[in-house]
């Protein structure tokens, strides 16, 4: 495989990585039985790691194993940059979501593009419900406008709006 076609492979498979994630994360990590590893991302962390950590680890065993078939198992260049596009998805998932979003590690990285600022409010807004239901933004590369989501958060029945601390408990009076 030439190295534009690789390269154009790997392009590909970071952006269908979107779409897989957003599908894993509204139907899998917000369903009844993803929910029990993926409820210690929206809670309060406590040390370096959260159960939903694991989800990382699930995560990489096809890069790995697309990587390996590439490069030893006879699979073809076409696995290796399939499994390196998945693994770059990774790395650009965890440097934005759990260094910039989360702070999971110190950094000085302020979002300034309107891009990146709505990003990071489309993932704030994701955790601004406490329960599993009634979330909104579940992409990661792509999310809707603001105040969309916003909008989304105060007609949604399901949704428990967390509310800010010191702030009332009553949703009627939770500031979406």
């Amino acid at each position: 495989m030439s190295w534009l076609a690789g390269m154009m492979l790997f392009t590909a498979t970071v952006l269908v990585m979107e779409g897989f994630a957003y599908v894993l994360h509204r139907w899998v990590m917000h369903s009844r039985l993803g929910w029990a590893w993926h409820e210690s991302h929206h809670r309060e962390r406590e040390g370096w790691f959260e159960r939903n950590d694991l989800y990382a680890v699930v995560f990489a065993l096809p890069s790995i194993l697309l990587i390996w078939g590439g490069l030893n198992g006879g699979w073809g260049d076409w696995a290796t940059w399939t499994g390196a596009g998945v693994a770059f998805y990774g790395v650009i998932y965890f440097g934005f979501h759990d260094v910039i979003v989360h702070g999971r590690l110190p950094h000085r990285i302020v979002p300034r593009s309107t891009y990146f600022k709505r990003i990071v409010q489309a993932h704030k807004l994701h955790h601004a419900v406490e329960s599993r239901d009634g979330a909104v933004s579940y992409g990661f590369l792509y999310a809707p406008p603001v105040d969309a989501l916003k909008q989304a958060l105060k007609r949604s029945a399901e949704a428990r709006v967390r509310a800010a601390k010191g702030a009332s408990t009553d949703r009627s009076e939770t500031r979406v």
